[in-house]
């Protein structure tokens, strides 16, 4: 029975994990999990434990918030000797975020192989930490799960053997599809007191947009406008918060809906529900298109190309006025764009993904195999 460690430790990789976790549970893997504790906030880890269908991790590293370095590091002195001590053939990772890079860091210096979930993805911008352990994590892996054609693209210019890459899909469309009919039935509208179809939703987190005064106010500013013609509702990012808190520009967000951090199911709820959506986050993107709902990305690059040319979403340059006039032109023109859904977004990437890792030839491959 193959051993495998899964490594999850911000809010999407739990929404990841789990369509991998289920379909190899399945098949008779023996797994464990382990989380990084790189979320700390209730609402944004614990609870989607509970309301994904998630095992409780194995093992919870509790690593906590730290500069990016740090937190790498931590993570990786942490996950070492559970690795040594588990064993597994192989260590699952998704996304790229900080817990993603470490993992992968260490079980390759332990001569583990590596699988990589949503791997590929490339923004080109290298002032995205993003960038760099997405980057870094791909020439680790050996086994190399994309979501959309792009990333095969990427990799195979990289010089990754083709044989290693595999077109699954998006397992956080599976989340999506399986969680929808629930989501449905949140109560979170009559709580908020809001009509479906008659708000923006906001999400915002990256260090480009929070991190730097002007550009956080510049935002600010759009969303306060817009919020004068109909609520924005804006669960906010503990990091975010404490960013606005520290420069000083609660003032300007007089009439924004400022929210605690939500549940993946009454998120959910509100993003299929809203006339607009506008955030900074690579899976709002992904799933706004699936749920055919406008999304004004606010960055300059985005690594998931497709939801640009086959969803709703728009690259919006950071500035007040181009925000507030790609927003009024998005909600005049709204159409709902559902049926429209990448090449394998259809609930089953997490089985794909299970019958590769487990019928698979893989275990010859090696990373150094990189041309």
């Amino acid at each position: 029975m193959m051993r495998i460690l899964h490594i999850a430790g911000a809010r999407p990789n739990f929404m990841k994990i789990g369509p991998v976790m289920r379909a190899l549970g399945e098949r008779g893997a023996d797994q464990r999990l382990v989380h990084t504790g790189q979320h700390y906030d209730e609402a944004l880890s614990k609870v989607f434990f509970e309301e994904l269908g998630l095992p409780r991790p194995d093992v919870d590293l509790g690593v906590g918030s730290a500069s990016h370095a740090q937190q790498t590091a931590k993570i990786m002195g942490a996950l070492e000797p559970v690795m040594a001590s588990y064993r597994p053939e192989l260590v699952v990772v998704v996304g790229d975020v900080n817990s993603t890079v470490a993992a992968a860091l260490v079980a390759s210096k332990l001569g583990i192989a590596v699988a990589h979930v949503e791997a590929g993805l490339r923004s080109f911008d290298w002032g995205m930490p993003e960038e760099i352990n997405r980057v870094v994590t791909d020439r680790l892996s050996t086994l190399l799960f994309t979501t959309e054609r792009s990333g095969n693209e990427n990799l195979v210019r990289e010089g990754v053997p083709e044989q290693r890459i595999h077109f699954v899909g998006n397992v956080m469309i599976d989340t999506l599809i399986s969680h929808r009919e629930k989501a449905a039935a949140s109560d979170v509208h009559e709580r908020l007191e809001v009509e479906k179809g008659d708000y923006v939703l906001t999400t915002l987190h990256r260090p480009s947009n929070v991190d730097e005064p002007q550009a956080l106010a510049l935002v600010l500013d759009a969303l306060e406008e817009l919020a004068r013609e109909r609520p924005v509702l804006f669960p906010v990012h503990p990091r975010t918060r404490a960013r606005v808190t520290q420069f000083g520009l609660d003032v300007k967000l007089r009439n924004v809906r400022l929210l605690d951090p939500l549940g993946y199911l009454d998120f959910l709820a509100l993003q299929d529900g809203a006339a607009l959506v506008l955030t900074d986050s690579g899976g709002v993107q992904e799933e706004t298109t699936v749920l055919g709902v406008p999304c004004l990305t606010l960055r300059p690059n985005t690594e998931r190309p497709v939801t640009i040319e086959l969803g709703t979403n728009r690259l919006v340059p950071l500035r007040t006025d181009a925000i507030t006039t790609a927003a009024r032109e998005a909600l005049a023109t709204a159409s709902r764009n559902g049926s429209h859904a990448p090449p394998l977004w259809d609930g089953k990437a997490g089985p794909r993904i299970a019958q590769v890792i487990l019928d698979g030839d893989w275990s010859h491959f090696s990373p150094a195999d990189v041309r």
